[in-house]
């Protein structure tokens, strides 16, 4: 059985993956890694609340379609704009608010 503590620790890896990619741009390193540690934050709430609870198919395939896209991101500078877009779609999957509200 898949746990929502199981989704968010893949949802933490595809964020790590991108917030790396961003990283390589020089100029926006502060900035991403704040960025990324603030959505890391945000995504561990989620999982400390509910991490037992166990995931719906729904849950693991929107999840997977959004680490899917993930993967397919090379562009350090799309990398960054997924920082804030990947967390949002984590959270829709799991049917949490938007925007870390």
């Amino acid at each position: 059985m898949t746990t929502i503590a199981d989704l968010i620790e893949r949802a933490l890896a595809g964020l790590d993956d991108i917030g790396s990619l961003g990283e390589d741009i020089e100029d926006e390193w502060t900035f991403v890694t704040e960025l990324v540690a603030a959505q890391r934050e945000r995504l561990a709430a989620i999982g400390d609340h509910r991490s037992l609870e166990p995931a719906t198919a729904e849950a693991e395939a929107a999840i997977g379609a959004a680490l899917d896209e993930v993967a397919l991101i090379t562009d350090p500078h799309r990398a960054i704009d997924w920082l804030s877009t990947f967390p949002d779609l984590v959270a829709l999957g799991l049917r949490e608010p938007l925007g870390g509200a």
